[in-house]
């Protein structure tokens, strides 16, 4: 009975110390809140890189529909602003290639002149025509914040917002009236997309297929002007 006793005693200290020992491991470790992305983390940028220097065009080659390269047939630099004349139709596009980074652009347009289109084109790759294989930033008036799929680019975005190959932005347009200057913060970080226009979020892409490719400014038949064209590379994430 002795030896009965003893055996429980000592089987009874040897489970709360078991439990104790547990109890102290969920506490140096605990389990991440319902609902977080234990995956989830920010990204790192490099430094600013000035696409366009506010002087000239050597950053850029180009694509017009008449077939000519010369970035000069529709952009020009004039006191720092980068002018677009918007004929003849392309675009303008960066000489490098890009994957994933956080980019500004300011742009307006003349209000004699009125509205009218353009675009800011991502991860632009395969043969340069009018309409190349990219994601589109809208700039037409009154739609920044739109993302188009050109191309027939892989990604995902809000199938209730989803209009043929467009993609309307969330809220009611919140650009500037024409003349002042309006701002787009663009981060494509790996598969996602994220499109501010003057600082509110109006639109998001999943699954956007991960390559490099150019960004591209487009004439689009309607003069507008750009005065900062910069992008911050991703480089890590932590």
């Amino acid at each position: 009975m002795k030896n009965t006793a003893l055996i429980v005693i000592l089987a009874s200290s040897w489970i709360s110390f078991a439990l104790s020992s547990d109890v102290q491991q969920d506490e140096a470790a605990p389990t991440p809140p319902v609902g977080t992305d234990p995956s989830a983390s920010r990204p790192i940028f490099g430094e600013t890189i000035q696409l366009f220097n506010g002087e000239n065009l050597d950053n850029w080659t180009a694509y017009f529909i008449n077939g000519s390269n010369d970035p000069g047939a529709a952009f020009r630099v004039e006191d720092g602003i980068l002018k677009c004349a918007g004929q003849p139709i392309g675009y303008i596009r960066t000489k490098k290639q890009y994957t994933s980074y956080r980019m500004v652009v300011e742009w307006r347009f003349d209000p004699k002149a009125g509205g009218g289109n353009s675009g800011i084109l991502m991860r632009l790759n395969g043969e340069d025509t009018v309409w190349p294989n990219s994601i589109e930033a809208q700039l037409n008036s009154r739609d920044a914040g739109d993302i188009w799929n050109i191309g027939d680019f892989p990604m995902k975005t809000d199938p209730k917002r989803i209009s043929g190959r467009r993609t309307k932005k969330m809220a009611p347009t919140n650009e500037k009236p024409l003349g002042e200057w309006n701002r787009y913060d663009i981060t494509l970080d790996g598969e996602r997309l994220e499109l501010k226009v003057n600082g509110l979020l109006q639109n998001t892409a999943t699954e956007c297929t991960k390559i490099k490719g150019f960004i591209a400014l487009q004439s689009e038949g309607v003069a507008i002007e750009f005065r900062t064209v910069e992008l911050q590379p991703i480089i890590g994430h932590e």
